[in-house]
């Protein structure tokens, strides 16, 4: 018998994201912007790592959102995540893209909340 090594790609991401996370940290100040993607939508947090505190949250789930596991939809998200953002005067925030390659739907939700008026 061959001894193949099984590559566990979300292990794999976990490592890295956990690796990231070592370095970069949310402020009242400057909070992380959080990504996560799964196979059928992509979601989107604001996050103060100081007090433990979620500031603003968005996800594809949300009404108005129609095909939750493709670009637009991610884009959409960006968008959204930008103007509750922007409500609470969040206008810098630390990208966190959770381990995900910087590509796709996670680029596309990155490009929206620039677009929305985010700043990183």
């Amino acid at each position: 018998m061959d001894m193949v090594k099984k590559i566990d790609t979300n292990k794999a991401r976990l490592q890295r994201h956990k690796r990231v996370r070592g370095k970069i940290s949310g402020t009242a100040q400057r909070p992380r912007l959080a990504v996560y993607r799964s196979l059928n939508n992509i979601y989107a947090q604001i996050i103060d790592d100081v007090q433990c505190v979620t500031l603003a949250a968005a996800s594809s789930l949300e009404k108005g959102f129609e095909g939750g596991g493709n670009k637009d939809a991610a884009k959409k998200v960006g968008l959204a995540i930008a103007k509750k953002a922007l409500e609470k005067n969040i206008t810098e925030v630390v990208f966190d893209r959770g381990g995900y390659i910087y590509h796709g739907r996670v680029m596309q939700l990155a490009e929206g909340a620039r677009e929305g008026g985010l700043k990183f």
